[in-house]
């Protein structure tokens, strides 16, 4: 025979595109278009169903960007439909690449009832009148602009409502009443599936052919002029061909469906609250339409929002999780970010996620499913499993730049030699159209086909929403069994790992973070966000300990309710869009005021409890946060010096003790002293030497100076708010010209000032040197307005570190500074958390600690016979995309040169800049609650128990990576101690009193019963 293969495919794409698709729909008659667009923000459905609606014709335009426009639409179903199915069509202007990303409406009848969504990929509603009977549907369209176009990445102004054009965007085509062919609608996916899989087999097999063949005879009995007709005339040529089964061997695809709604990116808050509507909408409506079909959803917000929001919409949620037809996923409160936040902001991720699934459908998620989270922390193994996790679900670590993952089912080995069995969907998605292409591949490039059998899918339009359609589920009916295809069934995720498991016995073992090879730059951008978020946590964490205290010694109030709506707005603000810095402006703005109120509010939680403590009195009483760097216990409030004045987020605690000096030489250079470093400034503000005195150790090396300010050109080839590409690097300004500095001695503390000027922008720093302390604190206060520049401070160090340790949730993780792979080479941008340190094999280090920051990078240098260290930390970017200013205006960042470190050093200086002590005028000293003993034992946190029981939940942690053992002491009656999960459940096996023997990076949470 003649190879015809081109023309057979050619034929069955036009057909399928000009001919079949467009006569799914036959008949169609026009709706009578009413319209009402609303002057602000979006009012509750009740009150959109009582507007008033002014005429409207289709092919004109609406809708300016952000703005709710409400449509009424009505008919009458003809008469001649009878028997028919009957449908509305609606397009609002739709472009059908851009499902989630422009106009899209919640569907409601005039009783209020919600129907379902249209978006780009689904344009139709269900009608229920019968033939002569009456229509009258009621739509809220929503305007959002589209930011990510064809030539994406343009700076834009569209993303805040308080700068975006007034001019409407969508112009509608059509809203019409049509008859739906239901032979027609499945002729189509015959043909899809079809011509998909026939693209992925080999060239010349017989079953290629074979498919082929019966695609031409099914366009060859179907008449073009009459295709309802003759539609089942050819689906019958099709029936052997989809008949054929799978192979035994065929690998096998757990479909779930899927929307991937974030939270916050390229629309703000309140516009996702209604894409969770709509997509929720969509997916009740088909669950009710398909008996198999299954749909997940994570984010314990997204439901609280509806449950508040749309309370008619969160019914039906509630009705098909009980069905076991809607499935709660990944037990936290949003898919967040997991590098960034501390360990007490995840545990709280997870114990509010549970909590509220809980609550609401008397269920617990088993596993966390993060699909799309920037890199994933070492630390989350273990605080997975001690939330009482079972999986760990990503697919986010397919988007590396270089190096190809080598798994896709294994064992994740956290810090601390925890493991988590972790899947990653072999098709690279979390979109899934279950196309062949995608269907292929899953199986294709599976990376356990030795050993195991199966992958995940998570099937629907996502980001902005949208969630999966009826040709999605068409399409997996037709791929249940079908020869040369992968097996597709809807399944369950806990089901799929139960199996996962089962059949992968032995399976690899990949040891420390998941790293990201991309969107390196969202360790950085939106500095606000960022900072505000890390004191919010910190404030959220004392305001606990205090008003623990408080609770316990005085009986006074705890307000579970206040601390729940803070948390839960940092918890929201962790989501992975917005504490990385990738949002649009109005998503930053908001978070900026709403994590300034948290802070606020927090500390009046803070101030409220410490009164209470202190009593009346004129005594100056200080409130002690933290236990490290020397202080007495965590909690403890003692009598102070009241010349230290009141501390703040950021601010250097009282000073210590020792001799202090300051003297200047002839170059201008400027030496500060104390009993434990010796410090140089030279004339242009860069420390030119730091010499730890108990050792002699110059931690600078000669002629290359530190605290050495570094613009580069920051233009990545695309994800400007995310990336940081590597050819950065080639093109460096050191900003080394000082507009002014003076130096002086106040108060126990040495300090240098230094101002500079360059491009559009200024840096104020202040370089001080406390009396007793082998940390120079640099307070930088920076006016920023570059476009498209990356400031880095730079710390060239004497120390031949062969690795940095940085800091991460309870604990830290070891990098090494060579670049002998590929692996490694791609860490050219990496985080931490308060502190990085680099150190020698002998002990000798230097930390930099921070109060706001978490990206840096390291290069190992050789000079002659000298090998230094040079750790840059990453302070502000300033791409155009998708916020066109960000980071612009003032910041404060705060940096600590640590002289003479190890671990431990490093670990109290991180803790010690960022939770400092508070002054309070009163009569009362107070016993702390607990305290703790053992080296590298650090309490994380202090509070009463999420029941409301009035128990007080201590957590600690080994912050050293070695072995240790201590004990907590309980100052307060109590009958027991006992050991729980992270979210506080019980455990079967739980140890009892006092004492700690902890293994390296452990985090252990106690319960003490009060009596």
């Amino acid at each position: 025979m003649h190879e015809e293969t081109s023309l057979t495919v050619g034929r069955v794409n036009r057909v399928l595109l000009e001919r079949i698709r467009p006569a799914v729909h036959s008949a169609r008659v026009p709706l009578e278009i009413a319209v009402h667009q609303l002057p602000g923000e979006p009012i509750a459905p009740t009150d959109g169903l009582a507007l008033d609606f002014q005429p409207f014709t289709a092919g004109s335009l609406w809708g300016p960007a952000w703005a709710t426009t409400w449509f009424r639409v009505r008919g009458e179903v003809p008469a001649e439909w009878g028997g028919k199915k009957v449908e509305a069509l609606i397009d609002l202007g739709f472009d059908i690449n851009m499902p989630g990303f422009q106009c899209e409406a919640l569907v409601y009848r005039a009783d209020g009832t919600p129907v379902k969504s249209i978006n780009p990929r689904n344009q139709w509603v269900p009608v229920d009148a019968v033939a002569g009977h009456s229509v009258e549907l009621f739509l809220e369209g929503a305007a959002n602009p589209v930011l990510l176009d064809y030539h994406p990445f343009l700076p834009t102004q569209e993303g805040d409502i308080r700068t975006s054009s007034p001019e409407p965007l969508y112009r509608v085509r059509h809203m019409d009443l049509a008859v739906f062919e239901p032979e027609v609608f499945d002729l189509s996916l015959d043909l899809e599936v079809l011509i998909e899989l026939q693209a992925e087999l080999p060239e010349t097999s017989p079953r290629r052919m074979r498919i082929l063949q019966a695609l031409d005879n099914a366009l060859d009995v179907l008449d073009l002029q009459r295709i309802v007709e003759t539609a089942g005339d050819a689906r019958a040529q099709l029936t052997e061909v989809l008949a054929s089964p799978a192979d035994a061997s065929a690998h096998r695809i757990a479909a779930i469906g899927h929307a991937h709604i974030d939270s916050a990116w390229l629309w703000p808050v309140r516009e996702t609250i209604r894409k969770v509507a709509r997509t929720t909408s969509s997916m009740t409506a088909l669950i009710d339409d398909q008996p198999d079909f299954l749909y997940g959803m994570s984010s314990a917000q997204q439901y609280a929002w509806i449950k508040e929001h749309r309370p008619e919409v969160f019914e039906r949620v509630r009705d098909a999780v009980k069905a076991g037809r809607f499935l709660p996923l990944g037990g936290m409160w949003v898919e967040s970010d997991t590098v960034m936040p501390t360990g007490e902001s995840l545990v709280r991720q997870f114990s509010h996620g549970q909590r509220f699934f809980e609550r609401e459908f008397g269920i617990r998620s088993k596993g966390v499913w993060l699909p799309d989270s920037f890199g994933y922390s070492p630390a989350l193994p273990q605080l997975m499993r001690r939330a009482g996790f079972e999986w760990f679900f990503t697919q986010k670590i397919s988007w590396n730049q270089r190096n190809v993952f080598p798994h896709h089912s294994f064992l994740w080995e956290g810090i601390d030699g925890s493991r988590m069995f972790t899947h990653f969907p072999s098709m690279d998605t979390y979109n899934s159209q279950l196309s062949g292409m995608e269907v292929a591949k899953a199986s294709r490039q599976f990376k356990e086909n030795r050993v195991a059998t199966m992958s995940i899918a998570p099937v629907g339009w996502g980001d902005g929403g949208g969630g999966t359609t009826r040709e999605m589920t068409g399409k997996a009916t037709r791929l249940a069994d079908l020869e040369g295809s992968a097996r597709v069934e809807w399944k369950h995720p806990d089901a799929f790992f139960d199996d996962a498991k089962a059949e992968l016995t032995d399976p690899a073992v990949w040891v420390g973070e998941l790293y990201l090879e991309l969107h390196r730059g969202t360790l950085t951008s939106q500095h606000a966000t960022k900072a505000l978020h890390r004191w919010a946590e910190q404030a959220l964490i004392e305001a606990e300990l205090w008003a623990a205290t408080a609770a316990v010694r005085l009986g006074a109030e705890y307000d579970y309710d206040e601390f729940d709506r803070l948390w839960q707005l940092v918890l929201l603000h962790e989501f992975h869009d917005i504490l990385p810095g990738t949002s649009i402006a109005w998503v930053h703005r908001e978070a900026v005021e709403v994590l300034t109120n948290v802070l606020s509010d927090a500390e009046e939680l803070s101030s409220a409890a410490r009164a209470a403590l202190a009593g009346e009195g004129e005594r100056t009483l200080v409130f002690t946060p933290t236990s490290v760097g020397g202080r007495t216990a965590l909690g403890a409030v003692f009598a102070g010096d009241a010349s230290t004045g009141s501390a703040a987020p950021g601010s250097l605690d009282a000073p210590d003790t020792g001799s202090l000096s300051l003297s200047k030489g002839p170059d201008g250079a400027v030496q500060l002293e104390n009993d434990l470093v010796r410090v140089t400034v030279s004339a242009e503000g860069l420390i030119t030497s730091a010499i730890d005195k108990a050792t002699g150790r110059d931690a600078i090396p000669a002629g290359k100076p530190a605290n050495l300010f570094q613009l580069h050109q920051d233009f990545p080839n695309m994800w400007d708010a995310w990336d940081i590409d590597r050819y950065y690097k080639n093109r460096v300004d050191d900003l080394t010209q000082v507009s002014s500095i003076e130096a002086y001695t106040v108060d126990g503390t040495a300090v240098v000032k230094v101002s500079r000027a360059f491009s559009q922008s200024t840096i104020d720093q202040t370089i001080i040197l406390p009396a007793g302390s082998r940390t120079v604190h640099l307070r930088n206060e920076i006016d920023w307005n570059e476009t498209e520049k990356l400031l880095k401070l730079a710390f060239p160090l004497d120390v031949f570190a062969r690795e940095t340790l940085a800091e991460t949730q309870f604990g830290f993780q070891r990098r090494v500074t060579h670049v002998n792979t590929s692996w490694e080479a791609a860490k050219f941008e990496t985080s931490m958390h308060r502190f990085v340190l680099a150190q020698e094999d002998d002990g000798f280090g230097v930390a930099l600690v921070n109060d706001s920051i978490y990206g840096y990078d390291t290069s190992r240098d050789v000079d002659g016979d000298d090998v230094t260290t040079t750790v840059r930390l990453s302070l502000l970017r300033a791409p155009r995309f998708p916020d066109p200013d960000t980071d612009h205006g003032h910041h404060q960042i705060e940096v600590g040169l640590v002289i003479g470190a190890d671990a431990e050093i490093a670990t109290a200086e991180g803790i010690k800049l960022n939770a400092t002590a508070t002054l309070v005028r009163g009569a009362n000293e107070v016993e702390p609650l607990v305290s703790v003993t053992g080296t590298g034992i650090i309490v994380s946190s202090v509070k009463l128990a999420d029941d409301r029981s009035g128990d007080v939940i201590v957590r600690v942690y080994e912050s050293l990576g070695r072995r240790t053992t201590g004990s907590v002491s309980v100052a307060f009656e109590h009958t027991g101690i006992r050991e729980v999960s992270l979210i506080e459940d019980d455990l079967d096996d739980a140890r009892t009193g006092g004492e700690l023997a902890l293994k390296p990076f452990e985090v252990r949470t106690m319960r003490i019963t009060r009596a």
